[in-house]
């Protein structure tokens, strides 16, 4: 799909069809996060990928440390 970069305010935008925003479950107020995908292309996610790198490294901690912070929530 084909879309134009086009002048809003002292802005640029990219307006999105319905159709795509229905097939990719987004609405209107909703954040983007745009991500490098390498070759000069980028990714936009409603996700926020440091937020959830960030997630994956408390997991992580979480699961190493679990018979401690158990002790410490008594």
């Amino acid at each position: 799909m084909k879309l134009e970069i086009k002048k809003i305010g002292n802005s640029s935008g990219i307006i999105l069809p319905k159709e795509l925003m229905t097939a990719l479950g987004l609405k209107p107020g909703m954040e983007l996060y745009a991500v490098s995908a390498g070759d000069g292309a980028i990714r936009l996610t409603p996700y926020d990928p440091d937020f959830e790198a960030s997630m994956r490294l408390v997991d992580d901690i979480m699961d190493d440390y679990r018979d401690t912070l158990k002790e410490l929530a008594k």
